[in-house]
């Protein structure tokens, strides 16, 4: 039988079958992707084969992981040296952030799309909290607009008080499998609730102490819309790290740097104090935000840092 994966939690996983019913199923034997290693090797959107445990109607095991379109993966944050998957055969993702309570981390925007990017995944930007803005926050939102929508992503403001805004967000939505995501305390599952009524995620407000979001997901979940297609809901993201990246990778998957580099005057260019560099020439010109070129230079410097004391470790 086929199904899709809709829940994961600990060693089992919710099937959604082909007839709509669902069988929670264990995995059995190796499960793992092909090219990468990951903590969990079956995840939220994956499409598989499951069989009856021992003519047991009621559970099930997982016997293959079909062929994935894309996937989303993470740095794991137990084990920094292997990836957990997020999801996976998504259309599209919806980062949710706000720019205050909590107070917006550009640099965290750029993280995510450092995720998304390898896989072409379109990524739409939605700055919740809008009923919030005051003219500073007004002003910031319009030049996050420019900046993002400048290299190709989606940026939208709405609240989940206000349906006008849901009402947008919905329209992407609508037939689509899209992986939505956000730090804690962005209301990312406020928003869902009020496109989705009836979901009941549950929420929590701001920390008074630290005046950061609280989590309230605790695993991913893939959620049926009424109006057609699917979320998943993703537990809020503290951080995002890259140590199974290399340098390169990071200069091609910041999309608008790749697409100058070609006119660098090294192919192995990280766009830094290299001569010839087109990229560098870009930013001087204003035609690259160095917004995005300084959280650029910060993920490189983590990564070299962690293959400096990784290659060191036994010094």
């Amino acid at each position: 039988m086929k199904g899709i994966v809709a829940r994961v939690t600990g060693s089992w996983h919710e099937i959604r079958l082909e007839d709509g019913t669902s069988l929670p199923c264990r995995t059995i034997g190796k499960l793992r992707m092909e090219d990468i290693k990951t903590t969990n090797p079956v995840g939220v959107g994956d499409e598989v084969e499951v069989q009856y445990e021992e003519s047991d109607q009621f559970k099930g095991v997982i016997t293959e992981v079909l062929p994935r379109r894309n996937y989303v993966v993470r740095q794991s944050p137990r084990k920094k040296h292997d990836l957990h998957l997020l999801a996976a055969n998504i259309d599209q993702a919806v980062l949710v952030t706000t720019i205050i309570q909590p107070k917006i981390k550009l640099g965290f925007i750029d993280r995510f799309l450092l995720m998304t990017e390898p896989h072409n995944i379109p990524v739409v930007i939605v700055v919740n909290k809008n009923d919030l803005f005051g003219e500073e926050e007004l002003e910031m939102f319009g030049g996050l607009k420019y900046m993002y929508e400048d290299i190709g992503h989606q940026v939208i403001s709405c609240s989940s008080i206000s349906e006008g805004g849901s009402d947008i967000l919905k329209n992407m939505l609508t037939d689509k499998t899209t992986l939505v995501a956000g730090q804690s305390g962005v209301g990312k599952s406020t928003l869902i609730n009020a496109i989705q009524p009836g979901l009941s995620l549950r929420t929590d407000d701001i920390s008074d102490h630290s005046g950061k979001g609280q989590h309230t997901t605790t695993f991913a979940e893939m959620f049926t819309l009424d109006f057609g297609g699917y979320i998943i809901d993703t537990p809020g993201i503290k951080m995002l790290s890259f140590n199974n990246l290399e340098p390169l990778d990071v200069a091609h998957n910041f999309k608008e740097f790749f697409e100058k580099s070609s006119s660098c005057r090294f192919d192995n260019c990280l766009h830094r104090n290299e001569p010839g560099c087109a990229v560098k020439a870009a930013i001087e010109e204003g035609e690259i935000s160095y917004i995005r070129y300084e959280h650029y230079l910060q993920i490189l410097g983590e990564i070299e840092d962690q293959n400096f004391w990784e290659r060191h470790k036994d010094l």
